[in-house]
C-alpha cells in the first residue's frame, strides 16, 4: 500500500544552475546531496512541506537513464515516488495486477533505500518509483 508521495524527481542539465532557482529564488533548503553511480547521476533533495523535490543531473550528457531522458525530452518532470512499507510485496502485487515494471527486483537507491520503477505506459505516461526506507527510525 502506498503510504505517501515521498518526492518528485526533476531531470536537470546542471545541478548548480537548478539550485539557484529552487534554492535561491524559491527559498527551498537542500537536505542532502548524493551520487548514485549505478544510475550515473548526482542528485539533491530539497524539502517543501512533507514532500521533497529531487533534482537529478547525469554524470555525462547523454549517458545513463537521466542523460538519455534529457536528450529525448529535455529538462522537467522525470518521476513521482511513492513511499511503501514492503517494496518487494508491492512490486509483486502491481505486476500481478498487470502493471509493467522496469525492475523485477528492488535495487539500491538514494537515502539508504530500496527502489523499483514502473514503466510510464502503465501509469498514463508517468514514471512511478516505489521507495522503501531500510531504517524506518530515520526521519524522511
Amino acid at each position: 500500500m502506498m503510504k505517501k508521495i515521498d518526492h518528485i524527481g526533476i531531470a536537470v542539465k546542471d545541478l548548480q544552475d537548478s539550485l539557484k532557482v529552487y534554492g535561491g529564488i524559491f527559498g527551498l533548503k537542500a537536505t542532502s546531496m548524493e551520487e548514485v553511480p549505478e544510475r550515473g547521476a548526482r542528485l539533491v533533495f530539497l524539502k517543501i512541506g512533507d514532500v521533497k523535490l529531487e533534482l537529478i543531473e547525469p554524470y555525462k550528457p547523454g549517458e545513463g537513464p537521466i542523460g538519455k531522458f534529457l536528450e529525448k525530452r529535455g529538462e522537467g518532470l522525470h518521476h513521482i515516488t511513492f513511499e511503501v512499507e514492503d517494496i518487494t510485496g508491492e512490486m509483486k502485487a502491481l505486476s500481478a495486477a498487470g502493471m509493467e515494471l522496469v525492475d523485477r527486483e528492488p535495487r539500491k537507491g538514494a537515502e539508504g533505500t530500496l527502489t523499483g520503477f514502473l514503466l510510464p505506459k502503465s501509469a498514463h505516461g508517468v514514471l512511478i518509483e516505489l521507495k522503501q526506507y531500510l531504517d524506518p527510525s530515520e526521519p524522511h
